[in-house]
């Protein structure tokens, strides 16, 4: 009687061997190892009609007595682990290759593609063990809360600056630079009372930025809302307060929803691209108003002196 063989099909890793028999349907399998070989047997569905199949693959290197396999309707699938982690330059001991055999193109990968293949499984695992290594901080969702509720809350207080400013703008024109002061300075008040964590935030470890860069900011503005606009009566009716407040509110709209969205690792490209770009323009003018709050006052002080 005429033994009948199916179409196999077989590709490999460094760790393991793939076989794919063309056999539908199959069933009655019988699928062992041992000596190093390989003796399948089922009925099934293939080249030769609904029969009886049969191969056996002596393999070139040692391989483990495990097999799995899977059975499909169209296939039955086996996977083979190598004894040792390397690449075989054939499948079997015999160096002419059984006709029914052929590469799995499908599923085939030369060697250079198979070793960036274990390269990255490889630093997968590395990572992940190092990241199990590393201690997480149980208050990382305190911080960022905390983080996130504050930048919300100078985010509202400064769009609620801009929004008021620039409404008095549109309807009473040129009159409202005049009144600012006594209008919003209350709300600045606040935020720039609140403003002052930002320097403490740094020497707890809460956010990355510098210390120097966020006091001298702080300071600055302080220095021009408390001791000059605020203890300076004459100031407070200068079209000056205006400017100064309106160029504040404009980058800190920008500045508080960005800091927001790091603190849940987002990012909107828009809003980025604004939060680092406004400073083009604005930059300038904090440079010309900035000084203006602060000479102008003391230059009127001299005069009333002399």
């Amino acid at each position: 009687m005429q033994i009948l063989t199916p179409h196999v099909y077989w590709a490999q890793r460094h760790r393991e061997i793939y076989l794919r028999v063309e056999l539908s349907d199959a069933k009655n399998l019988d699928i062992s190892l041992q000596e190093n070989t390989l003796q399948f047997k089922a009925q099934g569905h293939g080249a030769k009609g609904d029969n009886e199949y049969e191969f056996s693959l002596e393999f070139l290197e040692p391989v483990r007595p495990e097999v799995s396999h899977k059975s499909t309707q169209r296939q039955v699938d086996i996977k083979i682990r190598k004894q040792e982690e390397r690449w075989w330059d054939r499948l079997t001991l015999q160096e002419k290759k059984p006709l029914f055999l052929a590469p799995d193109f499908d599923r085939w990968l030369d060697e250079s593609d198979a070793e960036m293949e274990l390269q990255a499984k490889e630093e997968k695992i590395n990572r992940i063990s190092v990241e199990s290594r590393v201690r997480k901080d149980p208050y990382l969702g305190l911080k960022k809360g905390y983080l996130f509720m504050y930048n919300l809350v100078q985010f509202l207080g400064f769009s609620w600056i801009f929004v008021n400013m620039t409404v008095r703008l549109f309807i009473l024109g040129q009159d409202s630079f005049y009144d600012t002061f006594h209008t919003v300075a209350d709300m600045m008040y606040f935020c720039q009372m609140m403003a002052v964590v930002e320097v403490i935030n740094p020497l707890l470890g809460l956010v990355k930025t510098g210390f120097f860069p966020a006091m001298i900011q702080v300071a600055g503005r302080n220095v021009i809302l408390f001791v000059i606009f605020g203890s300076l009566e004459e100031m407070q009716n200068r079209p000056v307060v205006f400017f100064v407040f309106y160029l504040w509110s404009t980058i800190e709209i920008f500045r508080y929803p960005f800091y927001m969205l790091a603190c849940i690792d987002t990012e909107w490209k828009l809003l980025t691209w604004l939060r680092y770009s406004i400073w083009i323009p604005l930059y300038p003018l904090g440079v010309v108003y900035s000084p203006l709050g602060t000479f102008f006052p003391i230059s009127m002080h001299l005069k009333m002196m002399i």
